[in-house]
């Protein structure tokens, strides 16, 4: 039910379902929230990232774009990415993809960029994502891969650790294969640091 005020003076177009508010001056953000009008669909990330890679199949690209997104949202954990992280996900993704240096950049710069810029409020959408289009073997290379990247830097902070977890439960992977991973990763940072 609308307020007082606002009766009579909205209306929905009977043939197009479009809302008129009879010259009154609502926004568009007020009738979205009155459940008047919709709000556009959110661009869709993976897309967003795919779409630099329109030589490649569209489900090896997709699976590119959300590998990279996935990557940029562990190094992002701790609110930065440091160069040694990116530079570990420029590796991993050129690796992954078969690509050349300016496509992996274009690549790994749009997933920081869109991972920054939805905030973190499409990670769940890119998780299923991946999942979707990724075997068991995948997944779990993938999660390695994060864990390298968060202890690119030779320190895994609690932070990273969390967003590892929590990508992991996203991906349907068993606990006792994180553990496993993350045991990995621990054993390989002891032996840099005793060499150091």
């Amino acid at each position: 039910m609308f307020p007082l005020s606002l009766r009579g003076r909205i209306a929905l177009e009977p043939r197009t379902g479009n809302c008129h508010n009879g010259g009154m001056g609502v926004s568009s953000d007020v009738l979205r929230w009155l459940g008047i009008e919709q709000a556009p669909d959110p661009p869709d990330v993976v897309d967003g990232i795919a779409s630099v890679l329109e030589r490649l199949d569209q489900r090896r690209a997709r699976y590119l774009a959300a590998f990279a997104y996935l990557l940029g949202r562990v190094a992002d954990a701790d609110h930065g990415t440091s160069d040694e992280e990116r530079s570990l996900m420029l590796r991993l993704v050129a690796t992954e993809g078969s690509l050349g240096p300016e496509e992996t950049a274009t690549v790994v710069t749009l997933a920081l960029d869109e991972f920054r810029r939805v905030g973190g409020t499409h990670n769940l959408i890119v998780a299923r994502e991946f999942a979707s289009v990724a075997t068991f073997e995948e997944r779990l290379g993938l999660l390695r891969c994060l864990f390298a990247v968060s202890a690119a830097d030779e320190s895994v902070t609690v932070g990273e650790d969390n967003e590892i977890r929590r990508i992991s439960l996203e991906l349907k992977i068993e606990h006792a294969d994180f553990i496993h991973a993350r045991i990995e990763m621990r054993e390989r940072l002891a032996v840099l640091r005793r060499e150091l």
